[in-house]
């Protein structure tokens, strides 16, 4: 085993820690941004270093067609490659079963792909998606595993969840670096909560580096979303990492840490950049608006990122879907928000001061207390009182409102979830 994961702080369910990897130390909650082929879009290496990014996501699926893993290799990793000093962790290409279904057939073999390069069928099996990872080199490498959307129901959840479990001991046999290269297994079972916990059992018995909490943020109601998360980290081993795949929404990472996630991904916050939205402590901005022709307020007052305090909201609404550069700024921006939001998570939980970071994070979000139902349910059961900054009636509305796909091209209002 390649990693170490030290708990340095906690409050209740949550916890910061410590997680050693072979390339960096990290400090965790955290977040990944996604680099799908080995690049963050529009930001150099050196400045996800300055923002204070400790760990890149790689797809091995899209790695794997270009510029194959092969190349990688020779080139020393793909550390090397994209000259990138920190941690890297990439995904088994599963994902790739739902986001392109229509090119995927499913066999208990593995995954089929027609190729969107060349058209022509690609087999990905467990074995080949470790090799190929294993020829990439990331610190962290993820188990292919049977992905179903959530809003699926029926046998097939319960043959993903079998079906993954039977993949995890092919993924097991066929990683040859487990010395270098931490192997996580996913739970997955849908939204019911007897496979999870099959699943959870499962993986435990399996004595894994970490484990992910997989098929959620595709488009479930929140309500279910939460629960899962709570049930998974409460049946996860304490002493290992615990990483709910695909969330990258602020309020959600909040709400998963304070449940004892440690790890998040998501396109979500480049990808809504180059749609011209800010994420800022009240929910997002929108830069396209009007309004931000002539305003020459920073995008976020607070924000002590490069961009924040060099350029105005006017310069960027001008340069916003129409420059490289306004997509630029704002992923920037925007990844540094996720950061620091996520270095105080740690800190808050380690000084003893989370329910008041938890409260005083609401309180700017919803600031007329119409916290959403959801969320006071998760804390609940976290153990923290947000009584505070909650309004004394109910607000319905929010109980209607179903979790956004963050791998949805559209731009999404993150306060209210609805596009």
């Amino acid at each position: 085993m390649a990693l170490r994961f030290e708990i340095l702080g906690r409050f209740n369910r949550a916890r910061a820690a410590q997680l050693t990897l072979p390339h960096f130390v990290c400090q965790t909650p955290l977040f990944m941004p996604v680099g799908t082929q080995g690049t963050i879009k529009g930001l150099t290496t050196n400045q996800l270093e300055e923002i204070g990014c400790q760990i890149i996501l790689g797809n091995t699926y899209h790695l794997a067609l270009r510029p194959t893993s092969e190349l990688l290799d020779e080139a020393g990793g793909l550390h090397k490659f994209m000259n990138w000093p920190r941690a890297l962790l990439t995904d088994s290409g599963g994902f790739q079963m739902v986001s392109l279904l229509h090119l995927a057939d499913i066999t208990e073999k593995g995954v089929t792909f027609q190729s969107p390069v060349d058209g022509k069928p690609m087999l990905l099996t467990p074995e080949e998606s470790i090799q190929i990872q294993n020829r990439i080199g990331a610190d962290i490498i993820m188990a292919l595993d049977d992905v179903v959307r959530t809003t699926i129901t029926g046998p097939r959840i319960e043959e993903a969840m079998y079906r993954t479990l039977r993949w995890i001991d092919r993924c097991i046999a066929a990683h040859k670096r487990p010395h270098e290269q931490n192997l996580f297994g996913i739970v997955q079972g849908g939204l019911d909560p007897v496979l999870r916990d099959i699943c959870v059992r499962g993986l435990v018995d399996r004595n894994l580096p970490g484990y992910a909490i997989g098929g959620l943020a595709g488009g479930e109601d929140k309500d279910s979303f939460w629960r899962v998360v709570a049930q998974c980290t409460a049946a996860l081993p304490e002493d290992k990492p615990r990483y709910v795949m695909g969330v990258g929404y602020p309020l959600d990472i909040v709400v998963c840490s304070a449940l004892g996630a440690d790890m998040y991904d998501c396109v979500y916050p480049t990808r809504t950049a180059r749609f011209g939205t800010a994420l800022v402590p009240e929910g997002v901005l929108k830069l396209k608006q009007r309004a931000m022709a002539d305003d020459f307020r920073p995008i976020d007052p607070s924000c002590s990122c490069m961009v924040c305090k060099n350029y105005t909201r006017a310069y960027i609404h001008c340069l916003v879907t129409k420059d490289a550069m306004g997509s630029q700024l704002l992923s920037y921006h925007n990844l540094y928000y996720i950061m620091q939001l996520s270095r105080d998570l740690h800190s808050s939980i380690i000084e003893g001061r989370f329910p008041k970071f938890v409260c005083d994070f609401l309180r700017k979000m919803f600031p007329e207390g119409d916290v959403p139902e959801w969320v006071c349910n998760a804390m609940e059961v976290a153990g923290i009182d947000i009584s505070s900054c909650c309004a004394p009636y109910p607000f319905p509305s929010y109980q209607e409102h179903n979790s956004e796909n963050c791998f949805r091209e559209e731009e999404i209002d993150m306060k209210s979830g609805r596009l």
